[in-house]
């Protein structure tokens, strides 16, 4: 099933992501996706921070999510994403699955535009540096 995504994070649930009715509460999912594209930036060589000090800002323009099955504590889950552009937006297809039986938990488009040297821009460095991953439309 993960083999559709060009990148998985594993992550298990903490006991202090669980709100008083035993579940994830629904913002972590917000840091479990943003934890993933960290992870996916860095094992393509250049981490957010790398980014940002040769002045290019990748930045969250627009959040969509379905939560579809609430996670619980000692859960793993596999976060996985895809890539894409189009124009000047780029946009992160994640979802996430629970590890014990692969039941969708989550799927959300990220919609990311980036600044260079504080400025909006068509994102081509951002391209550029993740040629061999970005899917174009």
């Amino acid at each position: 099933m993960t083999e559709k995504y060009i990148h998985t994070s594993r992550i298990k649930v903490r006991d202090y992501e669980i709100d008083a009715q035993g579940i994830v509460n629904n913002a972590n999912y917000l840091h479990y996706l943003e934890l993933t594209r960290h992870d996916f930036c860095e094992e393509h060589g250049y981490s957010f921070a790398a980014m940002h000090a040769d002045g290019l800002d990748p930045v969250v323009r627009r959040v969509e999510m379905d939560y579809l099955t609430s996670l619980r504590m000692g859960d793993e889950m596999v976060s996985c994403l895809n890539f894409r552009r189009r124009g000047a937006r780029f946009y992160f297809d994640q979802d996430i699955y629970r590890s014990s039986d692969m039941a969708p938990v989550l799927r959300a488009v990220i919609t990311i535009v980036c600044l260079e040297d504080g400025r909006m821009s068509r994102g081509e460095r951002l391209a550029a540096a993740f040629a061999d991953c970005i899917t174009e439309e």
